[in-house]
């Protein structure tokens, strides 16, 4: 019966709190404080204030944490599928419309139309993060690390998650010798 309750904690949230985590987190502390008393008020602003400060969506974090506390590891898991179950069932359904009718004018031109923005806002996004490595590391870290990475993935094909790593190794060691 836990299992039930600890997912429908975290399915209803998802389901009424259009707008992500941070709409839905009054719904869940509606769920985990008010109806089912697995934490009280102060608990439950530690775990948003814990959850806030790591990386990832929120919502996600705190299915986690609520159900491996409640539920040990099979908690967690179901916690985690009740948050994401309502997106993924939308996303399934859109995907079987949007499959039904890909090769529609309709369909097509708004792929047209949503790639270029896509676009648009990846490249804002990174001009935003070479903006602000440049004002905290300065312009010659951050045109080291462009140029490096730039390397790395079109011209060696090394993996992403490696580029990261390597990012980050440069990072503590210049670090470690500028400080």
């Amino acid at each position: 019966m836990i299992y039930w309750q600890i997912f429908l904690a975290f399915f209803i949230p998802g389901i009424l709190g259009y707008g992500g985590g941070p709409a839905s987190i009054p719904l869940v502390e509606k769920e985990v404080v008010d109806r089912y008393g697995w934490m009280n008020t102060q608990e439950f602003s530690e775990v948003l204030a814990l959850g806030n400060s790591l990386p990832g969506p929120i919502a996600t974090k705190m299915a986690g944490y609520v159900g491996y506390a409640e539920g040990g590891v099979l908690g967690a898991v179901v916690g985690l599928f009740g948050a994401v179950a309502p997106s993924l069932i939308l996303m399934i359904a859109l995907m079987a419309i949007l499959f039904k009718y890909k090769d529609s004018r309709e369909v097509k031109n708004i792929s047209k139309v949503v790639k270029p923005v896509i676009a648009v806002l990846i490249g804002v996004m990174t001009l935003d993060f070479i903006l602000t490595s440049e004002a905290s590391l300065g312009g010659i870290q951050t045109a080291i690390l462009m140029v490096a990475s730039y390397l790395m993935l079109e011209k060696w094909k090394l993996h992403p998650a490696l580029v990261i790593g390597l990012a980050l190794l440069y990072g503590a060691v210049t670090g470690i010798f500028i400080a």
